[in-house]
């Protein structure tokens, strides 16, 4: 049997060794010319293209990005799609991914390596932690993390933030996990749930998700996580595993701009350089829903309130409120732009690859198939996206490459319902907090906070995997709540 479709009109035709050919069926010109798959069979693909995957990063231990290609290229062979056309198929996916995606991620992290070597996260940590007094500090260092790590990385948050813990604890009668987890809840909240961190940005991007209502069910959902995980858990876990300062710990330090005869950005600046963006970017995705794209007003909005358009005037104001008003001559503002896009060259590129990836099994049928499967099983989806997640997260380790997998494989269930922008936003989310759960030894995050606060494994299992298992869960119990009313 032989397909063809004609352009003109969208009929699909078949015919038989030579016999003239009829018509079988009237579909849009879109439609896909190849044999589709049984369900079945695209369910039996999906699986073993998990499989597949989780077998080369794990045991093969091929980086993620080649990892996600190479399993992107076996399923469009399995999966039917014709030699001709796979190709074509993987550039789609990353190019459509990585236009919208690498632009962000490139912005975010110039705004944050100023912010972080202009003293402007440090003043934020230090105004919040006077206001606070040492009595509310863990509520303070919490705020820091929160506000600090949604254009900084996770790592880089944590270096920088964690001498401040060290000295409350050497001046106060608390130990060491009452002021630490806290900050790492806030920082780890905000590494997953609120762009432009890569993370959330990329499932957005990979699900077509509205980074306005990303950022709002983000903040909605991180702040009780925070709250829970971060300073209630952090009194709870405290009085069990008693700890003081680690001896002997290498911390990166950033040259104090004073000393180098430059101003510190106040701390109004260094605040207002974060929620600037984030404003703009919500208030974008508010007109669009008070006048619509068609209307001019929301035209206009709409274009201001691009995350394109909202971090492209933040980074420069970015460089001029934070670096030559503060005395940084604009080659050494540069400088630091440039060296904040050397970590994010191998994010972007797994990104892109797991775009393919979701591209690729768009095109194979495995959408429609597990989207029936979803709905026959009635199961929200908001928690088949959580369920996902937490497996390549146990699996895997990285809660950034745990996102973007999950991603991929949920992007053709989402590609083929008819979802809200909240709804998709809830599922950015709950991507998100499936991929917070159950760190361990596999994920570099729990060996870096073991290292920086003196645990051995046991006492990292029982403080921070359990933190970020209570951040996850309750980022996810907020969703699935509000997804009830979208």
């Amino acid at each position: 049997m032989w397909l063809f479709c004609s352009p003109e009109d969208g009929l699909l035709f078949a015919f038989d060794d030579g016999s003239p050919y009829t018509t079988v069926d009237a579909l849009p010109p879109s439609t896909q010319v190849h044999d589709r798959m049984s369900p079945l069979a695209l369910s039996a693909l999906v699986v073993g293209a998990v499989a597949f995957l989780l077998f080369l990063i794990l045991y093969v231990r091929v980086h993620a990005f080649v990892a996600l290609l190479v399993t992107s290229l076996g399923v469009a062979v399995v999966g039917g799609i014709p030699p001709a056309e796979i190709i074509d198929v993987i550039i789609d996916g990353m190019g459509g991914t990585l236009g919208y995606i690498a632009v962000i991620i490139g912005i975010g992290a110039m705004i944050g390596e100023v912010l972080r070597q202009t003293g402007g996260a440090e003043q934020i940590a230090s105004t919040l932690l006077r206001a606070s007094g040492d009595e509310k500090a863990p509520w303070a260092l919490s705020a820091t993390g929160l506000i600090v790590a949604i254009p900084v990385f996770f790592d880089v948050a944590l270096i920088l933030f964690i001498p401040l813990v060290y000295s409350l604890v050497e001046r106060t009668d608390k130990t060491l996990l009452y002021y630490a987890i806290p900050l790492v809840a806030g920082i780890a909240v905000a590494h997953s749930f609120i762009p432009p961190t890569p993370g959330p940005v990329a499932v957005a991007g990979l699900i077509e998700a509205d980074l306005g209502w990303v950022i709002l069910f983000g903040l909605i959902a991180g702040v009780p996580a925070v709250i829970v995980g971060g300073v209630f858990f952090g009194r709870y876990i405290d009085a069990r595993i008693p700890l003081g300062v680690p001896e002997q710990m290498d911390i990166e330090t950033v040259a104090d701009p004073e000393a180098a005869g430059r101003r510190t950005p106040p701390f109004a600046q260094a605040i207002g350089i974060i929620a600037f963006p984030l404003a703009l970017i919500l208030l974008g995705t508010v007109s669009d829903v008070i006048w619509g794209e068609e209307h001019v007003i929301g035209m206009w909005m709409t274009f201001i309130g691009h995350p394109i358009t909202a971090l492209s005037v933040a980074v420069l104001l970015t460089f001029y409120l934070l670096g030559v008003r503060c005395g940084y001559p604009m080659k050494d503002v540069q400088r630091m732009a440039t060296k904040s896009l050397e970590p994010v060259g191998l994010i972007i590129l797994v990104t892109g690859a797991g775009g393919v990836l979701g591209n690729v099994l768009v095109e194979t049928g495995v959408g429609e198939v597990l989207a029936e499967a979803m709905a026959a099983s009635n199961l929200p989806i908001v928690l088949l996206a959580f369920g996902i997640a937490v497996v390549v997260r146990v699996s895997v380790g990285s809660a950034t490459v745990s996102m973007v997998t999950a991603a991929s494989f949920m992007a053709p269930v989402v590609a083929a319902g008819a979802h809200s922008a909240p709804l998709l936003g809830m599922i950015t989310i709950a991507i998100a907090s499936g991929a917070t759960v159950l760190s361990h030894v596999n994920d570099s995050g729990f060996w870096l906070v073991s290292r920086y606060l003196g645990m051995d494994e046991a006492q990292t299992l029982k403080s921070w995997t359990v933190m970020e298992t209570i951040v996850g869960g309750v980022g996810l119990l907020v969703v699935l709540v509000l997804s009830l009313f979208f």
